[in-house]
């Protein structure tokens, strides 16, 4: 099937819809977590279990959604995956009990891992047909959903408007963006993965490379957690910094996340991905650390200015890498899809022990020093970017 220039324009716009949508909608769910624990009248601990859920149904579904892709076509598992998501994500905010809210919480994350996989197969395939990179900026309009959806969700919050009917009002808003994207997207053919027996009996056998670049990618989540979780609780109670100036690490880290992504492609391309890791996460881990060494609510927004640099292209470039390996070094043992999907799981896998991680040692050594952690994972990054030498 030949896939022309025109055919990659309009994929590239409905992938980046796509990315735009989820972003949208996990931005809004978000910015109602308060709602929620209030309504319900949640712990704080209840709710982390709650939301622990969510995260398990992340993880149940990478391994089934990365084989439908494989098999079925990103295109098609995208379509139904987003179906998914328009249809269960308003069942959030009908949760009546902290039981309900889990349950509704499981199949919600399960509908956004399921997303989140067959979109950035989708994208790799666009790359690997059209010998260019997107994923970087793929996954910046990610990041401008997320904001414009925290936006929203708070302007929703502020006037008082039920989760149920806010929620209904972003699904069908991610109906009719999607029912326009989905027409854009490459046929299912296009990536479908068919293994031959001699395929399916070295299939067992992971890559072990493909498991460390899994393991790069849980080093960024950790950071990334830490930088949302922990980073204004740092500059308010360890500096003192008032209720605003404390949002702005975090404000500051958001926005270089951002436009390294927006960009990160070009460089990429320019210098090499191997170069962009070994340079940013360099910067980025010393960057942190002389924030936190200097201290002050100055040197915490500086520390967070460099480490979202550093951090922006790392999870697009694993992806990029990923479905590049999957078709050339290790065609036969796994699929592109399968090779996301291990990616996507064990970097998940950063965002939930992430922020506990940091809760205890900042119990033990205070939460100043604890935050060396993520500026050590960027140099382990950084020193292990040679791995990109072999895409």
């Amino acid at each position: 099937m030949t896939t022309t220039e025109a055919d990659i324009k309009r994929a590239h716009l409905g992938v980046t819809l796509s990315f735009l949508c989820l972003g949208l909608s996990a931005g809004n769910f978000v910015s109602r977590i308060p709602d929620l624990k209030s309504k319900l009248e949640l712990s704080n601990s209840v709710l982390g279990l709650s939301l622990l859920m969510m995260s398990l149904g992340v993880l149940v579904a990478l391994g089934p959604v990365g084989k439908s892709a494989a098999k079925n076509g990103s295109s098609r598992t995208l379509v139904i995956a987003t179906t998914a998501l328009i249809l269960i994500a308003p069942f959030v905010g009908l949760a009546n009990s902290a039981l309900t809210l889990s349950i509704a919480l499981f199949f919600f994350g399960m509908t956004v891992a399921s997303q989140d996989v067959s979109m950035n197969t989708h994208g790799v395939t666009l790359e690997q047909k059209s010998g260019n990179r997107y994923m970087s900026r793929f996954h910046a309009f990610w990041s401008v959903g997320g904001l414009f959806g925290s936006i929203v969700g708070g302007l929703f919050a502020q006037a008082e408007i039920g989760v149920f009917p806010h929620f209904v009002i972003i699904s069908l808003v991610i109906t009719a963006i999607t029912l326009y994207g989905s027409r854009l997207l490459l046929p299912a053919d296009s990536d479908k993965h068919v293994y031959s027996e001699e395929d399916k009996a070295s299939k067992k056998k992971r890559p072990p490379l493909i498991l460390i670049m899994g393991l790069l990618g849980l080093a960024a989540s950790i950071g990334e957690g830490s930088a949302g979780d922990w980073g204004g609780v740092l500059a308010r109670e360890t500096f003192g910094a008032s209720a605003f100036v404390s949002t702005i690490p975090f404000i500051a880290f958001s926005f270089t996340m951002v436009v390294g992504r927006f960009f990160g492609d070009q460089l990429a391309t320019k210098f090499g991905p191997n170069r962009i890791l070994k340079v940013g996460g360099l910067i980025g881990g010393t960057g942190l650390a002389a924030g936190l060494i200097v201290g002050g609510t100055g040197g915490v927004i500086f520390g967070w200015f460099l480490f979202g640099a550093a951090l922006s292209a790392v999870i697009p470039l694993l992806f990029s890498a990923a479905g590049s390996m999957a078709n050339k070094r290790f065609a036969g043992s796994i699929s592109p899809a399968e090779a996301v999907a291990m990616i996507s799981g064990i970097s998940y896998f950063g965002f939930i022990v992430g922020p506990p991680l940091m809760g205890f040692l900042a119990d033990a050594i205070t939460l100043r020093w604890a935050m060396l952690v993520p500026a050590v994972l960027a140099i382990i990054i950084s020193a292990s970017s040679r791995i990109f030498t072999h895409e």
